[in-house]
């Protein structure tokens, strides 16, 4: 476990999903466009989401890269990999990293999160907490969760969004945890030189997702584009 977090040391790992309604939302079409990041060089692959188990097994078998795997569920809010059932799934299903909901929120299940954290373990994963705050994130490690990331920060209600990736969340993180941890920046993360002052705050690794993987969105980039006047 400790060599897959040194090979992640440094990169960026690429999220490939589409929810419900979105012309990508289908676990073919996802797996070959991690086929496509994979070929360019991300060492590992964020995925499930909507497509959940099918779209875990499908781009695990597809790229033979470790994959961070998820699930959303919940009709009032979405929670990612809510429930030690959901955590044991995603193992089940190929993941070599477990992402789950380890924010203050109360899980689904009633579960606590060194629960969850254990049910990853017991299972030969990782598990990496999706957390909001600063704060939460401190309390995963300590817990010890194997990963913390910045993922719902912005995404509930302990802390607002900014426009773009929230990189203080990302720098009081790295104070409160110190240099050992490791951990991800995630969210809202549109450009390289975001990516590059991400690893200047302290964070190990950077997922990003909607820039790299969406031609619905990186298209309405390039359409707000006119000619000089």
């Amino acid at each position: 476990m400790t060599d897959l977090r040194e090979a992640l040391r440094g990169r960026v790992i690429v999220s490939v999903q589409a929810p419900d309604g979105h012309p990508m939302r289908d676990t073919h079409t996802l797996a070959h466009v991690a086929q496509a990041c994979a070929r360019a060089g991300t060492p590992a692959i964020r995925c499930g989401g909507y497509g959940g188990l099918a779209d875990i097994r499908a781009i695990a078998e597809a790229t033979g890269l470790p994959v961070f795997g998820l699930t959303k569920e919940g009709s009032e809010g979405v929670y990612i990999t809510p429930s030690v059932a959901s955590v044991r799934a995603v193992a089940e299903a190929g993941a070599a990293v477990v992402c789950a909901d380890s924010t203050f929120r109360e899980p689904a299940d009633g579960s606590s999160l060194a629960e969850r954290i254990a049910a990853a373990h017991e299972a030969g994963t990782l598990y990496m907490a999706d957390c909001a705050t600063p704060e939460e994130i401190a309390h995963a490690a300590e817990q010890g969760a194997d990963i913390v990331s910045t993922t719902l920060a912005g995404y509930t209600e302990h802390r607002a969004p900014t426009e773009g990736p929230d990189l203080e969340c990302l720098s009081r993180a790295r104070e409160l945890l110190g240099p050992e941890p490791f951990l991800i920046a995630e969210g809202r993360y549109h450009s390289p030189a975001q990516v590059a002052e991400a690893f200047e705050k302290g964070a190990d690794a950077v997922i990003v997702g909607t820039a790299i993987t969406d031609p619905q969105w990186i298209t309405a980039q390039f359409l707000t584009v006119g000619p000089a006047r």
